[in-house]
């Protein structure tokens, strides 16, 4: 009954019913009644208001404490070491990136996030034929959606970025923080110039990333900023970045992303180190717990992340169901890989700053991810290394592909 009356609604109000369903699935999804209440007015912000689509901007409030230091002691030379490298390692990408590069991103032979979800698993999911034209603009368009999600997460970057720099309590780690302020500024550049002059389009924020990025930003802890946005979200941005650095065949795109991963990298490796210590030997165990559940519930948003709803809207809402788009997506082969390097990127990480728990080992489990917890952590992997793998990948698609 309530499938046939969805049938029978004009697209629009079908949307925002689904809209609508989605949100309080997301809601309800989220087990832990503490995580849910902290998260529940960035949900209504963005599920319910849909503030990240409806305006042009959207004006989050944060009341953190600022960490003035004025004993400027440096005592955390592992960290000074990394904002050394960060100052040697800037790049300018007006400058170090040629722009000067043609990028069509309907030509085949340089598609720019690859084929992604797979032309012949949409069309056998879906029941549906897409003529070559067809097929080629959708590529196009499933890799703009990426990287516009890219430019959008970079943008909640600089931001959380700024934020933490002015919180956190260390000399050295303020230090490297205004190097990261810097890094953010430049990747938000480089994606928007890249997807307003190449690929002259820019998707909307997806509303579970607009979420999470109002959440980090209204919230008034800093290791909470800190753990979501270097960890989780960066954590899970070096995977995707890594993702579409090893599959793209776009020369442009593909030398922008060497600099961000290593910058990224960078980044990560600053998160690990500074919440190790903070979370073993300075929260207690009550609170040690809540960063563990929160964690957990981020980790389940970030993986429902990547949909595409914005893409389904535009090419398929009048069409299909959602929710068999959303099947479609969650089986294609392409995006369980993608979603694999991504949490091979993070659950070290968790891992190796102590919230990984017996206790929360159980959840990871059920959900799936636990699997990816083996890896090496941020403090063991330099930029270098990943694109030296990222490297033999794309040299391993490319000998299969010819």
């Amino acid at each position: 009954m309530f499938d046939r009356m969805l049938r029978n609604m004009p697209q629009g109000a079908r949307a925002r019913v689904e809209n609508t369903i989605d949100g309080i699935g997301l809601m309800m999804s989220v087990r832990n009644p503490q995580v849910a209440l902290d998260i529940a007015p960035s949900a209504l912000r963005g599920l319910v208001l849909r503030q990240g689509k409806m305006q042009k901007h959207v004006d989050m409030y944060s009341a953190h404490p600022v960490h003035f230091d004025l004993s400027y002691q440096g005592d955390h030379p592992e960290m000074y070491d990394l904002y050394r490298r960060a100052v040697a390692n800037q790049w300018d990408a007006d400058q170090q990136v040629d722009w000067s590069i043609d990028v069509d991103p309907l030509n085949p032979e340089r598609p720019v996030v690859g084929d992604l979800v797979g032309m012949d698993h949409i069309q056998q999911s879906l029941n549906m034929r897409l003529t070559p034209t067809e097929q080629a603009r959708l590529k196009a368009d499933i890799g703009a959606w990426v990287l516009s999600q890219f430019l959008h997460g970079e943008q909640g970057a600089l931001y959380a970025s700024a934020q933490v720099t002015e919180s956190v309590r260390w000399l050295d780690g303020k230090l490297y923080g205004a190097t990261q302020v810097m890094d953010e500024g430049r990747h938000v550049e480089t994606f928007f110039r890249y997807l307003d002059t190449k690929l002259n389009k820019l998707y909307p924020v997806n509303d579970n990333l607009f979420v999470i990025i109002d959440d980090l930003m209204t919230d008034s802890r800093w290791d909470i900023k800190f753990l979501g946005m270097q960890i989780m979200v960066e954590g899970l941005a070096l995977g995707a970045f890594s993702t579409i650095y090893s599959e793209t065949r776009e020369p442009l795109l593909k030398e922008a992303l060497r600099y961000i991963i290593q910058d990224e990298a960078r980044h990560v490796h600053y998160g690990v180190l500074a919440l190790r210590e903070h979370i073993q030997s300075e929260l207690s165990a009550a609170e040690r717990r809540e960063r563990e559940d929160w964690a957990f519930e981020v980790a389940l948003l970030m993986r429902n992340r990547f949909l595409m709803h914005e893409v389904y809207e535009e090419w398929f809402g009048d069409r299909i169901r959602r929710r068999d788009w959303d099947r479609m997506i969650q089986t294609a082969p392409g995006m369980q890989q993608f979603r694999k390097i991504m949490f091979s990127r993070l659950m070290p990480n968790l891992d190796y700053i102590g919230l990984l728990s017996d206790r929360t080992k159980i959840h990871y489990e059920k959900a799936g991810l636990m699997q990816f917890a083996s890896g090496k952590n941020a403090t063991q992997l330099t930029g270098e290394d990943l694109l030296a793998q990222n490297d033999t990948i794309s040299r391993e698609a490319a000998r299969i592909a010819s």
